[in-house]
C-alpha cells in the first residue's frame, strides 16, 4: 500500500511538473513569437518613421503623391498570403534592393532603407511584411526561419517586377538581418550579387537563451528545450536549426556586416562569430559609440557610403 501511495503520489508531482513546463513554454512561445505587434500599426509605423527619419518625408511625400509606391501580394506554398511594398529607381535600372524589417517591425519601419537605396543611391526596392506583420498573413512571428523561405519567394517575383536584367542586394536589420544571413544559405539565382546584414543574431536559440536569462533570469534546460519542441509541433522549425551562423557557413556570395559596438540586445560579440563564420569575400564595419539598430539613425551619410561602397563592387 505505501509502494502504491509513493507511486501515486511521483506520478501527481510529475503531472504537475509537466504541467508546468508545458504551460510556461506556451507562455514563452506567445510571448516570444506573438506579441503585441507594432509592425500591424501601419498609421503609427508610418508617423514614428517620418518623426525619427524626416529625411524621409520629401521621398515619401513624392512617391505616395504620385502613386509610386505600390503594393503587391503574393500566396506563399503554405497558403499565407504575404504583402510587399515596391517603387522604380527613378530611371530604368538593374539595381534592386530586397529590403527585409526586424522583430515586431514591418516593411513600413524599413522606409529609412528604402528611402537610402531608393533616393540616396536609385535602386529599385521591394520590402516583405515578413508574417504576421503589416498587411502580412500568418498567426505569429517567424524568427527569420520560415521568413527565409517567404524571401526567397519574393526574390523570385523581382525579375518580373523589376526586370530580367536585374543585379540586387538583400539587405536586413536585426531579425530582418538574422533573415538575409539565413537567406544567404539556400540555393539563390545568380542575380542575387551581395548581402548586408545590420545586427542580426547568431540564431534563435542563442538569443532566446540569452533574453531568457536576462528577463526572468532563468536557465534555457528545460523551459527553452520543450518551448523549442512547441515550436516545431506549431510552425514547423525549432530554435536550434534556425541558425544565421550555419546559413552563413554555406554562403558564397559577399557579404557585409554591420553592428553597432554597444548593442546589448543583439550582443555585439553575435557579429565577430557570424562574421568567422563566412569565407570570403566579405567586410564588416563596427559602429561606434551605437546600440541596437540605430547605425543608420547615428550615421546616415557614413552608413550610406560605406554601403555604397559595398554594394557597387557587384551590382553595377
Amino acid at each position: 500500500m505505501k509502494h502504491k501511495k509513493l507511486i501515486i503520489s511521483l506520478a501527481i508531482i510529475i503531472i504537475v511538473i509537466a504541467g508546468g513546463l508545458v504551460g510556461g513554454s506556451l507562455y514563452m512561445i506567445d510571448y516570444s513569437l506573438r506579441p503585441e505587434n507594432r509592425g500591424k500599426d501601419l498609421a503609427g509605423s508610418e508617423a514614428y518613421m517620418r518623426d525619427t527619419y524626416p529625411q524621409i518625408n520629401g521621398w515619401l511625400d513624392s512617391l505616395q503623391g504620385n502613386q509610386l509606391l505600390k503594393d503587391t501580394f503574393i500566396t506563399a506554398p503554405d497558403g499565407i498570403r504575404l504583402h510587399a511594398y515596391y517603387a522604380y529607381a527613378s530611371r530604368p535600372t538593374k539595381k534592386t534592393a530586397v529590403i527585409v524589417h526586424g522583430y515586431t517591425d514591418s516593411a513600413i519601419r524599413m522606409f529609412h532603407i528604402g528611402y537610402m537605396y531608393n533616393q540616396s543611391l536609385d535602386y529599385n526596392i521591394i520590402i516583405p511584411d515578413l508574417r504576421y506583420t503589416g498587411l502580412s498573413g500568418g498567426d505569429a512571428i517567424q524568427m527569420g526561419w520560415l521568413d527565409r523561405l517567404d524571401v526567397k519567394e519574393w526574390i523570385n517575383l523581382t525579375p518580373g517586377i523589376f526586370g530580367d536584367s536585374i543585379q540586387a542586394v538583400v539587405h536586413g536589420i536585426s531579425m530582418g538581418a538574422a533573415t538575409t544571413m539565413m537567406t544567404s544559405g539556400e540555393v539563390l539565382p545568380e542575380y542575387i550579387r551581395c548581402f548586408v546584414e545590420d545586427c542580426g543574431y547568431t540564431s534563435v536559440w542563442e538569443q532566446f537563451k540569452k533574453e531568457l536569462k536576462e528577463q526572468f533570469n532563468l536557465p534555457a534546460f528545460p523551459l527553452l528545450y520543450t518551448a523549442s519542441w512547441i515550436c516545431e509541433l506549431q510552425n514547423g522549425w525549432n530554435f536550434h536549426e534556425a541558425s544565421a551562423i550555419e546559413q552563413v557557413k554555406k554562403c558564397k556570395k559577399p557579404m557585409f556586416f554591420i553592428h553597432g559596438d554597444k548593442d546589448d540586445f543583439v550582443p555585439t560579440y553575435m557579429v565577430n562569430e557570424v562574421y568567422a563564420a563566412k569565407s570570403e569575400p566579405k567586410e564588416i564595419w563596427l559602429v561606434p559609440e551605437t546600440d541596437h539598430a540605430t547605425s543608420y539613425k547615428n550615421y546616415p551619410e557614413e552608413y550610406t557610403k560605406r554601403v555604397k561602397a559595398f554594394t557597387e563592387k557587384y551590382i553595377n
